[in-house]
C-alpha cells in the first residue's frame, strides 16, 4: 500500500505497511481500485453531460464512493467491494448509453479497464497513487483528487437534505476526468486545482443553504458537557439528517442523545432545541474516542468519517453502529433510506435501552453558534470594537484536530494570544482551545465557533462582511491571520476554497501535506503565500503585531 492523503502520513512521507489511521493494506488497495473505477464513471458521464445526457444517479454514486475513501470514513472491505462493483456496473451502463446515442468517448484506460472482483487487490498496483510517476504531476493530481473528496463529502450532506446543484456534479466529474489525461501539464493542473477550490465554495454554500433552510440559522448557544440519568446514544460525524431522524425516533423512549466531536454544532440549530432528550455534548475531538466511548456506556453512531478502529479488547467495540458512507468491519450498519422513508434506528435504540447511563467525565458549558448570520447580526458591535482598538486582530484557527503531540501547539498558541484578539474557528480543531477560560471583549467571546469544518464557509462570509463594513479593497487587507490546522481531505477542500477566493498568506500545520512535492510547495509559497508554522513564540512575534 501507499497512502499519503492525511496529515499523519507515516514519517511525513506516506503509509506503506499500515495506515496510521488504522487502514490495512487490503483496505487501501480496494480504495485505490474504487477511485480508479469512479474516475472511469466520471469520464463517461462527463461525455454524456456535454450532450445533455448525464445520469444524476451516476453523479450521486460517485459522490458516495469518494466520501467513503476519505480518511477514517470506511474500514469495511466488503462495503468497498460493493461500491467498486456498482461503479464498474454503472460505467458499463453509461458506456451503453453513449453507444446508443453515438456519443464518442476518449480512449483512456479508465474507460476500458474492468478488473474482475477476484482481482481487485492485485489491480491496485496498476492504478494506485504511485502509478503516476512524475512527482510534480502526481502531487498536483492528488491535490485535485483530495479536493474533490472533500467537496463530495459536503455535497452528500446537502443531497441528504434534498439540495442538489448540477454544476457541482459537473465540476467534480470534470476534475476526475482531467486527472486521467496523460498529456495534462502542471499549468493546466494548477488551474484545475483552483477550479476544484471554486467547486468547494459552491459545495459549502449549498450545504449552508441546506442546513439553514431545513433547521434554521445557528444561534449563540450554551452547550451542556455533563450527563443525564438516562441511557444514551452518542452521535459522531457530520450528517444532520441522520441526527434529526434519530432524535425523532428516540423521542419518548427514555433514551437521551448526545453529540461527539464534529456533531457538536447540532446544538446551535433552532430546530433541534425542541427535543428535551437532546442532552449535551460528550467528550472532545475524534481521536479521543477510545477512552471516551468506553465511559459513555451506550451505543455510538457514526454518521460519517472520524472513525478510529477500536482495539481488539475494547469494551465498546460491540456498541458501534455506522451509516451512510461510513463503515467498519464488525459494526452494525444502518441501511440507507428507501423510497423517501427515514432510516430505521430501532436496533440502535433497543441497544441503548439495555445500557447504563453515561459516566460523567466533565461538567459545565461551552458556547458556540457564531455562524455568519449570527456574527453579521453583531456586525456593528464587532466593527466598533475594531475601530476603538478593543479588538486588534482576528485569528482564524479553523480545521482539524489530531492525536499527534505537535497539536499541543494550537492550545499553547490560543493561550498566548493577546487579550485583544478574537479566534474564529470551525471544525474539530476547536477542541484544542474551546474549553479554555479566554474570556470576552466587551461581551464578544474570544472564541467564536461557527460550527463544523464545512462551516469554514461562514468564516469566509464573516470576512467578506467585515471587508465591506470597513470599505476595504481586498479581504486580505483585514486584520486577520490564518493559522489553520489540517488532517484530512475536507480540510484540503477548505484550503483550496480559500485560495480560489484570493485569500493569501495562510499558515498550515502542524506539517505541510506529504503529497506536496518540493516544486509544488514552492509554487504555493510564491503564488499564494502558503506557509507552515514554527513555534508559538516566533509565530506570535511574526503574525500578531
Amino acid at each position: 500500500m501507499f497512502c499519503f492523503q492525511c496529515q499523519e502520513a507515516a514519517g511525513g512521507k506516506g503509509c506503506t505497511i499500515q495506515g496510521v489511521c488504522g487502514k490495512l493494506p487490503r483496505t487501501a488497495e480496494l480504495m485505490d481500485v474504487l477511485l480508479y473505477a469512479v474516475r472511469g464513471e466520471a469520464i463517461v458521464n462527463r461525455a454524456l453531460r456535454d450532450k445533455g445526457a448525464a445520469e444524476e444517479k451516476a453523479s450521486r454514486q460517485i459522490i458516495d464512493a469518494l466520501f467513503s475513501t476519505i480518511t477514517n470514513a470506511n474500514f469495511d472491505d466488503e462495503a468497498l467491494k460493493m461500491r467498486i462493483d456498482k461503479a464498474l456496473s454503472m460505467k458499463n451502463e453509461l458506456i451503453g448509453t453513449a453507444k446508443k446515442r453515438s456519443i464518442g468517448l476518449p480512449s483512456l484506460p479508465e474507460v476500458a479497464f474492468h478488473p474482475a472482483p477476484d482481482r481487485y487487490e492485485s489491480a491496485a498496483e496498476r492504478v494506485g497513487v504511485l502509478s503516476m510517476e512524475n512527482e510534480d504531476i502526481r502531487s498536483l493530481k492528488q491535490m485535485v483528487i483530495y479536493g474533490v473528496k472533500g467537496a463530495a463529502a459536503y455535497t452528500e450532506h446537502a443531497l441528504n437534505l434534498g439540495f442538489a446543484d448540477p454544476d457541482i456534479f459537473a465540476m467534480i466529474e470534470n476534475a476526475l476526468a482531467e486527472v486521467c489525461r496523460p498529456d495534462i501539464d502542471a499549468d493546466a493542473l494548477t488551474a484545475l486545482v483552483l477550479n476544484v477550490g471554486e467547486c468547494g465554495v459552491k459545495a459549502m454554500a449549498l450545504l449552508d443553504k441546506a442546513n439553514t433552510t431545513t433547521y434554521g440559522n445557528p444561534e449563540i448557544t450554551k452547550v451542556n458537557i455533563g450527563v443525564g440519568k438516562n441511557p444514551g446514544i452518542l452521535v459522531s460525524g457530520h450528517d444532520l439528517k441522520d441526527f434529526e431522524e434519530l432524535l425523532e425516533q428516540t423521542a419518548g423512549t427514555g433514551v437521551d442523545v448526545y453529540t461527539h466531536s464534529e456533531m457538536l454544532p447540532a446544538h446551535y440549530y433552532p430546530a433541534f432545541k425542541k427535543y428535551p432528550h437532546f442532552v449535551g455534548n460528550y467528550g472532545n475531538a475524534w481521536w479521543r474516542q477510545r477512552e471516551e466511548f468506553a465511559t459513555f456506556n451506550g451505543p455510538i453512531l457514526f454518521t460519517t468519517n472520524c472513525i478510529v478502529p477500536p482495539l481488539k479488547n475494547a469494551t465498546y467495540a460491540g456498541r458501534i453502529y455506522t451509516t451512510g458512507s461510513s463503515g467498519l468491519s464488525g459494526a452494525t450498519h444502518i441501511p440507507d433510506r428507501q423510497e423517501g422513508k427515514p432510516k430505521d434506528f430501532s436496533a440502535l435504540i433497543a441497544h441503548a435501552k439495555r445500557c447504563a447511563p453515561p459516566t460523567e467525565i466533565e461538567q459545565g458549558e461551552i458556547v458556540g453558534g457564531f455562524a455568519h448570520n449570527q456574527v453579521i447580526a453583531l456586525a456593528d458591535k464587532v466593527v466598533e470594537a475594531v475601530k476603538s482598538g478593543a479588538i486588534r486582530k482576528f485569528v482564524v484557527m479553523a480545521g482539524c484536530d489530531g492525536r499527534f503531540k505537535s497539536r499541543q501547539y494550537y492550545t499553547d498558541f490560543a493561550e498566548a494570544l493577546p487579550k485583544d484578539t478574537v479566534i474564529l474557528t470551525a471544525g474539530c480543531a476547536k477542541y484544542r482551545y474551546n474549553k479554555l477560560p479566554l474570556g470576552d471583549i466587551g461581551g464578544i467571546p474570544r472564541v467564536l465557533d461557527a460550527g463544523q469544518c464545512n462551516d469554514s464557509y461562514s468564516l469566509v462570509m464573516i470576512a467578506l462582511a467585515l471587508q465591506k463594513a470597513f470599505g476595504l479593497k481586498s479581504v486580505n487587507d483585514l486584520p486577520i491571520v490564518y493559522n489553520i490546522a489540517w488532517y484530512e481531505q475536507k480540510a484540503v477542500i477548505v484550503l483550496l476554497a480559500l485560495l480560489s477566493l484570493g485569500i493569501t498568506n495562510i499558515h498550515l500545520g502542524p506539517t505541510l501535506p506529504a503529497f506536496l512535492s518540493p516544486n509544488v510547495t514552492k509554487v504555493l509559497v510564491e503564488k499564494f503565500g502558503i506557509g507552515g508554522i514554527s513555534d508559538v513564540e516566533n509565530d506570535m512575534k511574526n503574525w500578531i503585531q
